[in-house]
């Protein structure tokens, strides 16, 4: 590969090199998003059998999984460290098998020590949720319905883990088929524990956290599984040695990881602070900013992707220490994701009514209010869509560069000042209600957006480049 001494002074998106970019981060993005897509789908497939035991039931579930999921999230983005390390020693040298195997297994060592952290967090529940005010009969049933689903924390990072590797070794399909498995094993899980059947009692609420904490441990053995028959991957003999400490680069994951954890909790505060604020306005705007929040996570699974595939592709060229590739891969995947949230914000704001329609009946005169507030908030949506995806897919790029602590500054300024202070005031102390709240997301969104993107923009004068 070409090492380039300087920046070019734009970048390079129309001539064959940007072609054969663009066709690379579509190769690696498109599973991906695919496998983003149906992880949700996991998570909704507990919803749809769990709703069926009541009200009670699928509010503790929720409260539950709220928990759990910031907890894996996280700790995703923190094994998600292994990314960038990965596709450095592969720009470097191809066929670095030792030391991708080396950073593989330490990000292990950091995930089973996170993860088990994360169970203890778990026992915390039930007074964590009773600070936020909830039922004392929905906390009731939650807080064993979290200590079951704490079983599922360490398979959960760990295959979290084994879906960046074999994405970042260059089989991103792995993770989309079996996280099509998971939605598989998780109905049939739910089928299975929650309703009894196959000679297994009913065990109701709880029958859906045992279902997950097996897709959990399903999902981890399929990956290993993969990992032994898959000639490609078999190569690395990622599984072996496990028990060999490598403690510069054990340093590395934590270092480069522990940033983006505490990314992830800063977004995770805005948006779940924002539906505290709407749940104090009133339980009909929150059903709307719920509807409409959902909508704008689907949308959000693409630059979500596209990061993940740019972290790869800006890695190898830094790994390279291939400057023109560093600037092609990165606004390669910036303007992907800015066309396509464009695109969706455009959809929006043209057929509101017709998407809403996807979740709730628009024209039951009983929903006449919710769908009044839902309309409004997708009006917002629509406007920040391209400064979500944009602030998503800058965060990888300058992740590929090994750059995470500025950025998590940037996200725990952005996110809770003018974000979180935005939506308290405009939500709380106007008459706006809802609608401010949805103004303080867009707010701090903006505010990160243009902040990442000018370190992006300046990565060389800022010494970001190798």
């Amino acid at each position: 590969m070409t090492v380039a001494t300087t920046l070019p002074t734009s970048p390079d998106l129309a001539g064959p090199h940007a072609s054969a970019e663009w066709r690379e981060m579509l190769r690696l993005a498109a599973p991906l998003v695919g496998a983003n897509l149906l992880q949700m789908a996991v998570f909704a497939v507990d919803v749809l059998f769990v709703a069926r035991l009541g009200a009670e039931a699928l509010a503790a579930s929720s409260l539950a999984v709220s928990i759990f999921g910031l907890l894996i999230w996280s700790l995703t983005g923190l094994v998600g460290a292994t990314s960038p390390l990965i596709a450095a020693e592969l720009g470097r040298r191809r066929h670095a098998v030792r030391e991708v195997r080396r950073t593989v297994r330490m990000g292990g060592w950091v995930g089973v020590i996170a993860a088990l952290v994360a169970m203890a967090l778990c026992q915390l529940g039930g007074p964590l949720l009773r600070a936020t005010g909830q039922s004392e009969a929905v906390v009731v049933r939650a807080v064993p319905f979290l200590a079951v689903l704490s079983l599922a924390c360490v398979p959960a990072v760990l295959a979290s883990l084994l879906r960046t590797v074999v994405s970042t070794l260059g089989r991103p399909g792995i993770g989309t088929a079996i996280t099509a498995l998971a939605v598989a094993v998780n109905a049939t899980g739910n089928w299975v524990f929650v309703y009894g059947h196959f000679g297994m009692p009913a065990l109701g609420l709880m029958g859906s956290a045992w279902s997950s904490v097996v897709t959990s441990t399903a999902m981890l053995l399929a990956y290993a599984l993969v990992l032994r028959l898959d000639r490609r991957l078999h190569r690395y003999r990622l599984l072996g040695r496990w028990w060999r400490a490598e403690w510069r680069r054990f340093a590395d994951v934590w270092k480069i990881g522990l940033p983006i954890c505490a990314t992830i909790v800063a977004e995770a505060g805005l948006f779940n602070g924002a539906a505290l604020l709407i749940g104090r306005i009133g339980e009909v705007q929150l059903a709307a900013h719920t509807v409409a929040m959902q909508l704008a996570g689907m949308t959000f699974q693409v630059p979500f992707g596209l990061g993940q595939a740019a972290t790869i592709r800006v890695g190898l060229a830094y790994g390279a220490r291939d400057h023109a590739g560093i600037a092609r891969a990165g606004w390669t995947a910036l303007a992907m994701s800015v066309g396509f949230m464009g695109t969706m914000a455009a959809v929006m704001l043209a057929i509101p009514r017709l998407i809403l329609g996807l979740y709730i009946d628009v024209a039951d005169p009983a929903n006449a209010v919710l769908v009044g507030y839902a309309l409004q908030f997708l009006v917002v949506a629509a406007a920040f869509q391209l400064f979500d995806g944009a602030q998503a897919t800058c965060g990888a790029v300058l992740r590929g560069l090994q750059d995470t602590r500025v950025p998590m500054t940037i996200a725990m300024f952005g996110y809770w000042v003018p974000g979180l202070l935005t939506a308290i005031g405009l939500g709380l102390f106007t008459p706006l209600g809802g609608m401010g709240v949805w103004l303080g997301l867009m707010a701090g969104l903006v505010c990160v957006a243009a902040m990442l993107i000018w370190r992006w923009h300046r990565r060389d004068r800022l010494g970001l480049l190798p």
